[in-house]
């Protein structure tokens, strides 16, 4: 592991079994995180994102196929058994999923699941256990909290709920917070309150994250670094303001190009990426994009691009013809 980080992935692979054969959901991926960095991972459905981040918790399908390398503060989480890994989750690593509905246990009381991660890491007897809750349910601006922690899931708003699972997550002060999709089916203002809420309690703990979204207007003021996936690749990596300034990719601008804009007319149509994603299990040749891509080129159907520092040694992209460069004219 490099001086100073707290996670590096390299060349991970996860393959899932399908009826039609085997899926490779995440094709290769690198990713190097630090102590109090965010880094974004944005995508649309289905590019791997999701799957890339179980990978990291060790928390994929029973079939699912996983090569490459994860080292966390310096353990190799795909050597370790399930014991240690159950041990390094929620007070190592922990993870924020898109339907807050799913990750609570609807028969348990907030309170229930807030105290037995708690007691499950720090042996806490129940009443001390009880008071952190309580903390934890402040410190994420719950109301009430001694009230709350005696309800059940479907008595809280969405939002309320959210907040219920992002101080499970916080509860055993982790090193790593995995935050996949935090704000889906939440209204705007709630939106904002969630994420300004992590942003707070990342800062305040100098905790690593990966926020993981379709949506780039969301990373672009709350990431140090974003990763663009596509079809289970990175097509894109490079600190944020950089990226937003001089994108490199086809792909990348038209995900940006695709967000509504304060400024835009009433009933304005919206730009759209044309096509599909590819069938990732067929073997793609090429680039995944060139069906969609509107600067595609015969090399991009053929050879697929890596990979490679454009310029700058942090700011890679994946890119036959990038933007913001001539067009080379074959002799």
């Amino acid at each position: 592991m490099s001086s100073g980080s707290l996670l590096v992935a390299k060349e991970v692979c996860v393959d899932l079994a399908t009826p039609r054969g085997m899926l490779r959901a995440v094709d290769g991926v690198d990713l190097t995180i630090s102590a109090g960095h965010t880094i974004g991972v944005v995508g649309e459905s289905g590019s791997g994102k999701t799957m890339l981040s179980r990978a990291i918790l060790q928390l994929l399908p029973r079939k699912a196929r996983l090569s490459g390398r994860i080292q966390f503060d310096g353990f190799e989480l795909t050597k370790l058994d399930r014991w240690a890994l159950r041990r390094l989750r929620g007070r190592s690593i922990a993870g924020v999923f898109q339907d807050p509905m799913t990750s609570l246990n609807p028969v348990l009381t907030v309170g229930r699941q807030l105290t037995e991660t708690i007691q499950e890491h720090f042996g806490l007897q129940n009443s001390a256990a009880v008071n952190r809750a309580m903390e934890l349910l402040e410190a994420v601006g719950i109301p009430e909290p001694e009230q709350r922690l005696r309800q059940y899931p479907h008595q809280l708003s969405g939002g309320m709920r959210q907040r219920v699972v992002i101080a499970i997550a916080l509860s055993c002060e982790p090193k790593l917070l995995i935050a996949d999709e935090p704000t889906t089916a939440l209204d705007v203002t709630v939106q904002a309150q969630i994420l300004d809420l992590l942003a707070r309690e990342q800062k305040r703990r100098n905790m690593a994250m990966i926020l993981i979204t379709h949506d780039l207007g969301i990373v672009a003021g709350r990431t140090d670094e974003v990763a663009v996936m596509y079809a289970g690749r990175i097509l894109e990596h490079a600190p944020t303001k950089k990226l937003f300034r001089e994108m490199r990719v086809p792909y990348t601008q038209a995900l940006l190009a695709a967000i509504p804009k304060i400024d835009m007319p009433p009933h304005t149509t919206l730009p759209v990426i044309p096509g599909r994603p590819p069938d990732l299990a067929r073997r793609i040749h090429g680039c995944a994009f060139a069906e969609r891509c509107n600067r595609v080129a015969e090399r991009c159907r053929i050879e697929r691009p890596p990979l490679l520092a454009f310029e700058e040694p942090d700011h890679q992209a994946a890119c036959w013809i990038p933007l913001n460069v001539p067009r080379r004219v074959s002799s």
